[in-house]
């Protein structure tokens, strides 16, 4: 079984410990805003962010770790790929900065590290490392109040379906990440509808890359294409200067 994180809205109080705990792990600098970064509190230097909603309410915000990611079938080069412990990475290797996995993610989770020279996307990564040490991630081990707690991810499943049947009048018959776009190793349950932290239809269970492989079969056809099309118009170009410049030597 793959883990999971389950993350109870209805505890979190707002402490920002799980943010502080990620960027402790990964090393992220202070974050420099940008004027077109969206209101979230995302970005290259932040992984996990806590958005403050009407009422007092908490929702922590981060990857989704989807079980067939729409970001990882949308990349050229498999720089984003799944592991079977759950999460989902990626090889700065590979990295192109094509930023298709932006596109494709419902829930515009991966940005772009702007204060690079050579720039790549940046999301959390489920404290990876940490789980195949045998540990939980660091946001979750930093949750003071359990708001967000890590473990199997069938069991988190039980875990909350328990917790709405006991409090049927306390949260939304939903955990959002059980089947969403094919189901997430990031679940929540809430007082509140979750609907608006992703882009897409909350009811929609069909998993994205389904939807995007037509065209991302189409891709590698398509670097060729362009490659041979640019390298036609450079020998052409080139072709015609060289034209030119003995007409020219002619003439002196």
């Amino acid at each position: 079984m793959s883990y999971a994180i389950l993350t109870d809205t209805t505890k979190c109080i707002g402490c920002l410990e799980c943010v502080e705990a990620c960027k402790k792990q990964n090393n992220l600098e202070p974050d420099v805003p940008r004027i077109w970064q969206k209101d979230d509190g995302l970005s290259a230097q932040n992984w996990t962010s806590v958005l403050f909603k009407e009422k007092k309410h908490y929702i922590r915000k981060q990857c989704r770790h989807c079980l067939e990611p729409a970001c990882a079938s949308a990349c050229p080069v498999a720089a984003l790929y799944t592991t079977k412990e759950g999460a989902v990475v990626y090889d700065d290797s590979k990295c192109l900065g094509c930023r298709y996995c932006m596109m494709a993610c419902p829930y515009g989770i991966p940005r772009y590290d702007w204060d690079e020279s050579v720039p790549y996307v940046r999301k959390c990564i489920l404290c990876f490392d940490r789980i195949k040490k045998g540990n939980q991630p660091a946001c979750t081990q930093a949750c003071p109040t359990g708001a967000t707690i890590f473990g199997k991810r069938e069991e988190l499943l039980k875990v909350a379906h328990e917790r709405m049947k006991k409090n049927p009048h306390k949260y939304i018959n939903k955990v959002w990440g059980e089947d969403d776009f094919g189901g997430n190793s990031v679940l929540y349950i809430s007082d509140m509808d979750l609907s608006f932290m992703s882009y897409n239809s909350a009811t929609d269970t069909k998993p994205l890359p389904k939807t995007t492989e037509t065209a991302m079969n189409a891709v590698p056809f398509a670097f060729v294409g362009m490659g041979g099309l640019m390298y036609g118009l450079n020998w052409i170009i080139r072709r015609r200067m060289k034209l030119q410049n003995e007409k020219d030597a002619k003439k002196e």
